[in-house]
C-alpha cells in the first residue's frame, strides 16, 4: 500500500476530499520525522511506537580494500508496533 492508497482509503470512508487528507497525512508524517530528529519517540496507543534508537560504534571490514573502519555511535528511527497490533497480523495469516 502506497501513501496515495492511504489517502483514497481515508477519503472514501470518511467523505474527506483527497487534497485535504493528503495535507493531513504529510503533516502527521512530518511530525513524526520532526519528533525523532529531535529525538523524542512517538506513541500511538493500539498501534505502535516510533522510536530512536542508538548504535554502538563498532568495527567493520571493508573487504574490497582488506582495511578495518570504525563506525561511530549514532542514531537511526525505528517501529515497534504495539502487542495487539502484532497478535493482529499474527492471527490474519492466510
Amino acid at each position: 500500500m502506497t501513501k496515495a492508497d492511504i489517502v483514497n482509503e481515508i477519503s472514501k470512508n470518511t467523505g474527506i476530499e483527497k487534497v485535504t487528507v493528503q495535507k493531513t497525512v504529510e503533516a502527521f508524517m512530518e511530525t513524526v520525522k520532526d519528533s525523532l530528529v529531535d529525538g523524542n519517540n512517538v506513541y500511538l496507543r493500539g498501534f505502535g511506537s516510533f522510536i530512536v534508537k542508538k548504535r554502538a560504534e563498532k568495527t567493520a571490514r571493508n573487504i574490497s580494500k582488506n582495511t578495518t573502519i570504525i563506525i561511530p555511535e549514532h542514531n537511526i528511527p525505528a517501529f515497534k508496533p504495539a502487542k495487539t497490533f502484532v497478535t493482529q497480523v499474527k492471527d490474519n495469516v492466510k
